[in-house]
């Protein structure tokens, strides 16, 4: 254990401090002592420390009564309360005033290696994602931009270079993967920061609104137009529109965007003035454009439009690495939201995470951590408190795998195929739970369920 790891000992008994001093010396801690609450109280204002193993009951100022004080001083130090068995009510009490956990005397020594090991990974995961953001933020917006693996580095740092140009930008990615998170942080580390980041799911929006959504319309364009009305890109005007999920948008849409793209003008539906506008566009898709352009299903002028800077967005299970950094940013979230004291995962837990498919990417990943933190009921997350389906398509993916391994191949396309008919199985024939569970709109599966011949 590394000897910077500081622990400050609190405890009017001389020989339990010693005790514990001895014992944690041995773990590998670096120890300092305190004989009472009001001690502690003025160490701290000192000096910062890792973790606080404090004992309640003390002659002038008790546990209970230095945790107050402490947290006013510094809420991030971890504190472990000591009680005897007949003060559980009082430890519960620190629990919900900010204590980490509480032990029980004569303590545990097993029990208590654990419960300091797990308060300092909490710190060391918290820190490392402070400082991520810290060092991210000197770039650009990066809420919900968790990742400290080599890939995402990469990323980012593309981003800080385009994000203060004015080029057109196509983000690539799995659903769930965080394109609008990066299509914000281009946003808002651009000139154009201080204006209207404005965002348009195409795939949300059925092709005959699609235009006015865009657009816009005049009073009496088409039934229901009851008022002239602006579109996305008057309202984007100065700053950044970002159409997510482009590869949806229908071909007479594509042309008449382009068009607003070249001449840097539109006109609403049902009207003639042309009106000016200067908006920076950035896309998001996770089709293939390059296929769909072949295919002929996406124009190929647009696609060079749009592709004047490409960044690919890797999928969670490129970067697992990432996975314990995201868990612990989502539990802390929602665990403040929900009220819940929650201080971190088990072994298990976390095991499972990491090795989870994570077809829906961080986006299910957030949905099962806050899943999880609504049903637990201890103060750390747990395996059984996740309610994720076996991985999806896992023993077909493993089949694969073993045929790879034996020289054969088997098309990606019967991979998803199978894939989707176990979620459906799963989830009982659920289309919006399977999407969801997928990481896909309801709209896509049922493309892929025709193309597969699962549905008519």
């Amino acid at each position: 254990m590394s000897d910077k790891i500081s622990i400050l000992v609190v405890d009017d008994d001389q020989g339990h401090r010693t005790m514990l001093a001895t014992l944690l010396g041995d773990w590998g801690y670096r120890l300092f002592e305190a004989d009472d609450g009001s001690t502690a109280i003025e160490a701290v204002k000192k000096r910062s420390y890792d973790l606080i193993l404090m004992d309640n009951r003390m002659l002038k100022v008790s546990g209970l009564e230095a945790l107050n004080e402490i947290r006013k001083l510094n809420t991030s130090i971890p504190i472990i309360i000591m009680t005897a068995y007949s003060s559980i009510e009082i430890a519960v009490e620190a629990i919900k005033r900010g204590a980490y956990d509480y032990l029980t005397k004569p303590l545990d020594f097993d029990k208590l290696r654990l419960v300091m090991q797990r308060a300092v990974e909490h710190v060391k995961l918290r820190e490392e994602n402070r400082l991520l953001k810290e060092s991210l933020g000197k770039h650009f917006d990066n809420r919900n931009i968790i990742g400290n693996s080599s890939v995402m580095k990469k990323l980012l740092e593309t981003v800080a270079q385009v994000a203060p140009t004015n080029a057109t930008v196509l983000i690539n990615g799995e659903s769930g993967t965080g394109k609008e998170q990066i299509a914000g942080a281009i946003h808002y580390n651009s000139t154009r920061k201080d204006k209207a980041f404005v965002k348009v799911n195409c795939a949300a929006i059925t092709e005959s609104l699609l235009e006015s959504e865009l657009f816009g319309h005049e009073k009496g364009a088409f039934t229901g137009a009851d008022r002239r009305k602006d579109g996305k890109f008057l309202l984007a005007d100065g700053g950044s529109l970002f159409l997510d999920e482009i590869g949806e948008m229908p071909l007479p849409m594509q042309a008449k965007l382009l068009r607003v793209l070249q001449e840097k003008e539109l006109t609403r539906v049902g009207g003639e003035q042309t009106i000016t506008v200067d908006v920076r566009l950035i896309t998001a898709t996770n089709k293939n454009l390059q296929e769909m352009v072949h295919t002929g299903t996406f124009r190929e002028d647009l696609f060079y439009r749009l592709n004047v800077v490409m960044l690919d967005l890797p999928p969670l299970r490129e970067r697992r690495e990432d996975i314990p950094l995201l868990a612990q940013f989502f539990l802390t979230m929602f665990a403040e939201k929900n009220g819940k004291n929650i201080a971190g995962f088990t072994g298990k837990a976390m095991h499972y995470l990491t090795s989870h498919h994570w077809p829906g990417n961080v986006r299910e990943l957030m949905n099962a951590i806050e899943r999880g933190v609504v049903l637990c009921r201890e103060k750390s997350l747990d395996q059984t408190d996740f309610s994720l389906p076996q991985n999806t398509g896992t023993a077909n993916i493993q089949a694969v795998e073993q045929k790879v391994q034996d020289e054969f191949i088997v098309p990606l396309e019967e991979v998803e195929k199978q894939a989707i008919l176990h979620a459906l199985k799963i989830t009982g024939g659920n289309k919006s739970e399977t999407a969801r569970q997928l990481g896909i709109t309801r709209r896509t599966l049922h493309q892929k369920l025709k193309k597969y011949g699962v549905m008519p």
